[in-house]
């Protein structure tokens, strides 16, 4: 898939291995890395964007601003956004990915972010990934990037997920395999029966953790089901069906029995340190997390409440939910989910990263153990190197705050 991309953009038949110069559809900064990047492109003598319509600045990390020299740089990527005409997307609009997701990545396209999640776009088809600042300048100031055309992986999920099973334990399953550095600058393809018969938030969940084994891209193959997700979003035309040739070289495969996955917890202080939660069941936990750009979205807040509806959590938990998005807010309050959240005991903060940036939001004391259904546990990332952060699916996660353990849900079922 990614040779099929990057060969349609560059009009040309391209190999793995190979360099190639294509043409950027959208490229975006966001607040912890604007700044950077703008310094960059002064360094560059780049004064605007190639495309400013191309070009999107988004503020959700640290959302609201927390202190002047935060506030300080968010007020200089709007203006610069306002002075250049480039697209601006403000605090608690919601998390760059999922905003991409809703407003602009299509399949066929390149996009690139200053965030190493940017890789989240793959489910929708789009060569998606993220670069270091200086990259990011290049690509607003020219409208194009050099990429090393990536060899592939495919991940074969075959089967029925048992019920309270998802897409979260999933990926963590094949990270399991893989290991954090399996998969160091290749493409990750997503195929079989059980990702053809995901909703679109399921995929960009496995897409987004691409990068927790190296990937430099987590693509899944447009179907109808992205062609639906893209006419819900007044993208319709811009659906084209890229999925790989029968004949495609993969330089590995992985299969993956959908029915014997289980809920899957990953341990401090890797990703792939998992272990099916039935094994590590009773762990206490003093924090639990739903939110950030693998997890936030609205489907993942309705399993939560479906797990917590009528109930409250442990006196020994503190919830912490944080949507994706401000849409998904929206939707979640009107559909009851919010209440359901918020009774159980929920603090629910504005859209934005949250507790998975660990600045803001919720950062647990020292010795403490926080299960998040983010994506990444390194040392101190969710604010403390002292604490402990575990990774699960929302459905874990409420099975979890609700008995104040770790808990596998399907005990609840």
């Amino acid at each position: 898939m990614s040779e099929k991309i990057l060969g349609q953009k560059t009009g040309r038949e391209v190999s793995a291995g190979e360099i190639v110069v294509t043409e950027v559809d959208y490229v975006f900064a966001h607040d912890a890395s604007g700044p950077l990047t703008l310094d960059q492109l002064k360094t560059l003598n780049i004064s605007k964007p190639a495309h400013p319509d191309r070009t999107i600045l988004i503020l959700d990390h640290a959302v609201p601003s927390p202190n002047s020299t935060i506030s300080n740089n968010q007020a200089r990527l709007r203006k610069w956004a306002k002075e250049t005409g480039s697209r601006f997307s403000e605090a608690g609009e919601g998390i760059c990915h999922q905003v991409m997701a809703e407003n602009y990545a299509s399949p066929g396209q390149v996009v690139l972010g200053t965030d190493s999640h940017t890789v989240t776009a793959g489910a929708l088809g789009a060569f998606a990934t993220g670069m270091g600042a200086t990259d990011i300048a290049v690509a607003i100031g020219l409208g194009k990037t050099w990429l090393r055309v990536p060899e592939s992986i495919k991940i074969e999920v075959e089967g029925a997920l048992q019920p309270s099973v998802y897409a979260k334990d999933v990926i963590l399953t094949a990270i399991g395999k893989l290991g954090v550095e399996g998969a160091n600058y290749k493409a990750l393809e997503f195929v079989g029966e059980t990702i053809s018969k995901m909703r679109i938030d399921e995929r960009l969940t496995l897409s987004n953790m691409a990068v927790e084994a190296g990937a430099k891209v987590g693509l899944i193959p447009s179907d109808a089901t992205t062609k639906k997700y893209l006419e819900s979003r007044g993208r319709g035309k811009n659906f084209q069906q890229i999925a790989p040739d029968k004949s495609a070289e993969y330089e590995e495969t992985i299969t993956i029995e959908a029915e014997k996955v289980e809920p899957t917890v990953a341990f401090p202080d890797n990703v792939d340190n998992v272990k099916p939660v039935s094994e590590v069941a009773g762990l206490e936990m003093q924090q639990v997390f739903i939110g950030s750009c693998t997890n936030g979205r609205l489907q993942d807040l309705q399993i939560a409440a479906k797990i917590l509806k009528g109930k409250h959590v442990s006196s020994n938990v503190r919830l912490i939910v944080t949507p994706a998005s401000r849409e998904t807010l929206i939707l979640a309050m009107q559909d009851g989910t919010i209440e359901t959240l918020v009774r159980a005991g929920a603090s629910v903060t504005p859209p934005g990263c949250g507790v998975c940036f660990g600045a803001l939001g919720g950062v647990p004391a020292d010795g403490e153990r926080i299960l998040t259904t983010t994506n990444r546990n390194f040392l101190g990332r969710t604010g403390n190197p002292n604490a402990g952060t575990y990774l699960a699916s929302p459905a874990t996660a409420a099975a979890t705050a609700l008995k104040g353990a770790l808990t596998d849900p399907r005990r609840l079922a």
